[in-house]
């Protein structure tokens, strides 16, 4: 017996199968998956740092 794997959309929050059945997964569809691809390029997601320098600020700092 096969347990069937579900997770959330994370756009719009619909159940999506995650096999070979969803091709888009974790995105329930292409627009969603757009929709979250533009939310990173606009700068509206970002992964959290501990710190306040990007990395060419810290290059920078080192070559002097």
């Amino acid at each position: 017996m096969s347990d069937v794997t579900t997770v959330s959309c994370p756009t719009c929050g619909k159940t999506v199968v995650w096999g070979e059945v969803s091709p888009f997964r974790p995105f329930c569809c292409k627009r969603c998956q757009l929709i979250d691809l533009g939310e990173w390029a606009a700068e509206e997601k970002r992964i959290p740092s501990e710190g306040d320098l990007s990395d060419s600020d810290d290059w920078s700092e080192n070559q002097q």
